[in-house]
């Protein structure tokens, strides 16, 4: 028996109201996530007299998302979408806020419970990805994922740039970002309002019992799309983390730094209006083998010199890239569990993501304080070695053929 509300959401059109309101909150969501890894290592580092601790905030934050992860899934259950992506934003307000205490204060500890308590929004918001796909029709799935994440293209260009010019609004540095982010995470809260998410609640009722967690965990498909995710996403964060450090530490100013980060988040989010498209016409396997050759691309480059347009090629690169495996292995992701499973599937691959972010977040600022930036980009190549390892056992088994447990 199908469920009504599902058949209403089959008779979407791809660019309807509600996925563009999304496609506005994941761009509001990004402004928030890039002014914070703009700003967070530098005041961290200017509240502690330990260096390589610098970027510890950092790691609150996504410290945050993992522990909330299990939590948001929960709350998805009970409430829906809605609710919970509503308590995120709330709470974004409320994080930004004690972050700006922090700055104001120069509290390191406050910093970093500003950043935890804020993972909670972050958990939130990695889930815009996946509710794309009940806004639309099910033969939209991959643009729907993709355009989803191009939505942060306007964090992209929003988030450096905020943090550029609200860099000595006070006497303070950077309390004037934190103060416009909770300002941010206001409007999101009003663009959340029109959204209406396809109430699917009753489903569990009507279809059949799921399968056991460690079941839906040791999936071959659910295993590569989870290996890619984590360590696509570690890749990024390792080094697009630690760069506002290195690039301080190259004597460079923060406008270059500023004007680095938001091309780094243009690769990232700009080619989400067609990297859908690209897996449609060319399989998957090949668009996230592409991602990963331009990681390795990136790591070519940063290790050829320390001038700005050597960190700007590599952050460009490791943006497109990050782009190719992430939305490559979240469309794959969705093929893997049935609908009954969804909260249970999308909080368990956000857990691994918070948790491969939470080791590289603090390993960047350890590694580019103490090693410095060529060895971090040596560190890289490790986690890049393993998502393409995962994609070519996907590729030569017979799970490549894979039939999907559910078409989203």
């Amino acid at each position: 028996m199908s469920h009504p509300n599902l058949e209403l959401e089959n008779k979407a059109p791809f660019l309807n109201l509600n996925l563009i309101m999304l496609i506005l909150c994941q761009g509001l969501f990004l402004t928030n996530n890039v002014t914070f890894i703009a700003v967070n290592g530098l005041v961290g580092l200017s509240l502690t007299s330990t260096p390589w601790l610098a970027t510890l905030p950092v790691m609150g934050y996504v410290v945050g998302g993992a522990i909330s992860t299990t939590i948001v899934s929960k709350i998805q259950a009970l409430y829906g979408r809605k609710r919970s992506f509503q308590l995120g934003l709330l709470i974004a307000v409320f994080s930004s806020l004690i972050c700006a205490y922090a700055a104001w204060s120069h509290s390191f500890a406050t910093l970093i419970v500003g950043t935890l308590i804020a993972g909670f929004y972050s958990a939130n918001g990695q889930l815009y990805r996946f509710a794309a796909v009940e806004l639309t029709s099910p033969e939209f799935r991959e643009k729907a994922v993709s355009w989803v994440l191009a939505g942060g293209l306007i964090g992209a260009i929003i988030g450096p740039n905020l943090a550029s010019w609200t860099h000595n609004l006070f006497d303070t540095p950077f309390l004037g970002a934190y103060l416009c982010l909770s300002l941010v995470a206001l409007l999101g809260l009003v663009l959340m309002q029109f959204i209406q998410f396809p109430e699917e609640k009753d489903v569990s009722m009507q279809e059949p019992t799921g399968r056991s967690f460690y079941q839906m965990l040791l999936h071959p498909v659910f295993i590569v799309s989870v290996i890619c995710a984590s360590f696509g996403y570690g890749v990024m964060n390792l080094l697009m983390a630690a760069t506002p450090l290195a690039m301080k530490i190259c004597g460079l100013p923060f406008t270059d730094t500023a004007f680095v980060l938001e091309w780094h988040v243009i690769g990232m989010f700009a080619p989400g209006f067609f990297t859908g498209s690209l897996i449609h016409r060319f399989g998957i396997f090949k668009i996230m083998t592409c991602g990963a050759i331009l990681n390795v691309i990136c790591v070519c480059v940063a290790l050829s010199g320390t001038d700005v347009h050597h960190f700007f090629i590599a952050l460009l690169c490791l943006g497109v890239g990050w782009n190719f495996l992430f939305t490559g292995a979240t469309t794959l992701a969705i093929t893997s569990y049935k609908p009954q499973e969804k909260n249970r599937a999308q909080g368990a691959i956000n857990f691994f993501v918070f948790a491969t972010l939470a080791t590289t977040s603090f390993g960047s600022g350890a590694l580019v304080t103490t090693q410095g930036w060529s060895l971090l980009n040596l560190s890289s190549i490790f986690l890049i070695l393993v998502a393409f390892s995962a994609l070519l056992w996907w590729r030569f088994s017979s799970n490549y053929a894979f039939k999907p447990i559910h078409s989203a």
